[in-house]
């Protein structure tokens, strides 16, 4: 059941880019040291972005789904992690696809993460890779 006291906020990148990108700096640039010409790409002007907000209207949590139905960019502000506020965005987005009418979602999930979208439904499949110098394995998803 969704938190109530949590609010994802669903849009393009003139909606939610100031606040996905304050908190994938935070996340991935400054926290796991992702070089910043690797974390703001030109694919976030093409995808669908989900913010969470907190009860006092602070983004805590981010995440993007691509046009070929990757959801990527899955980041959540260190005191608010294990709360559920990535479930709400992973849903979220999950939910736009499904209505996009897509069959399948895909992402590439930190090995720490790995157990968090298995929750949800997504399997493993291949190898773990790196990817800006994080071990990485790719999972998929059926959309009924």
């Amino acid at each position: 059941m969704p938190d109530e006291k949590i609010q994802v906020v669903v849009g393009d990148w003139s909606v939610c880019g100031d606040a996905a990108g304050m908190i994938r700096t935070e996340v991935f640039v400054l926290e796991q040291h992702v070089p910043q010409a690797l974390e703001l790409d030109d694919q976030d002007a093409t995808c669908v972005h989900a913010v969470a907000y907190d009860q006092l209207g602070a983004a805590i949590g981010t995440g993007r789904l691509l046009p070929d139905a990757h959801i990527g960019r899955m980041a959540v502000r260190k005191h608010w992690r294990g709360q559920g506020v990535g479930a709400q965005l992973l849903l979220a987005l999950i939910d736009v696809a499904q209505q996009r009418g897509e069959h399948e979602v895909v992402l590439s999930a930190q090995l720490s993460a790995q157990m968090f979208y298995t929750k949800y439904g997504f399997q493993a499949e291949g190898d773990t890779y790196m990817d800006a110098g994080i071990e990485h394995v790719l999972m998929r998803r059926t959309i009924p």
